[in-house]
């Protein structure tokens, strides 16, 4: 979902600078909520484990240039059901950091824009997540609907942000490369559930992880 340089530039990237300044200070109020319910040590340990994931999903998975973007397996349902909605956040953004400093600096102009479209889906996992998972089921026992509803939203939540950036970057001349990059990502889409499902399974089978401070509590409880 790495935003295409050029796509938006000159003064219109300024809002790309507000829309990740927003996300970021929200990211922060989550951290500090996660520090007062889990401890320093359990924050920081879960954010880097999302951090290495981030990096990897980046730089060593398969990536295609698509249209206006790229399309990449990101996972953020994934980190967000295994180390929960900060360290997730954490995660995306200095794992998408990280990989534009030491391999991609061409992409560091549009940083704003790949972490607002990193961060503000999974939020709206974590919003999706309070309402159609019960509050007494943990999230080793998810079911596939419940898997391929939270993929979907952070995923769909990536393709949106992307026909935003390219629309308002370019206008209509955007269209074409919008359709083929939204097309593309219906395979990611589709994928995406079936690995969180395999995930949470190796996870059930490692119950030692449980009150660890490695994973989110909800994973087990």
């Amino acid at each position: 979902m790495h935003i295409e340089p050029g796509i938006v530039a000159g003064a219109k990237i300024v809002l790309s600078y507000a829309t990740a300044a927003t996300a970021g200070l929200y990211s922060l109020r989550l951290a500090f909520e996660a520090m007062r319910d889990r401890g320093l040590t359990s924050l920081v340990a879960r954010a880097a484990l999302a951090t290495v994931a981030t990096f990897v999903f980046f730089q060593v998975l398969p990536t295609a240039p698509v249209g206006v973007s790229e399309v990449h397996l990101i996972l953020g349902s994934t980190l967000f059901l295994l180390f929960g909605t900060a360290p997730a956040a954490i995660g995306l953004a200095l794992g998408l950091l990280i990989q534009g400093l030491l391999f991609a600096p061409a992409d560091l102009p549009q940083y704003g824009m790949n972490v607002t479209t990193l961060l503000v889906p999974l939020f709206a996992v974590a919003a999706l997540a309070r309402r159609i998972v019960a509050p007494g089921t943990a999230y080793v026992d998810l079911t596939y609907a419940q898997a391929l509803a939270l993929s979907t939203a952070f995923q769909g939540g990536v393709v949106a942000w992307v026909a935003f950036w390219a629309f308002y970057g370019q206008g209509v001349e955007a269209t074409a490369g919008v359709l083929t990059f939204g097309a593309a990502y219906m395979l990611v889409i589709a994928l995406e559930p079936l690995v969180d499902l395999a995930v949470l399974a190796g996870a059930k089978s490692l119950r030692g992880l449980r009150g660890s401070g490695l994973v989110t509590p909800r994973l087990y409880a």
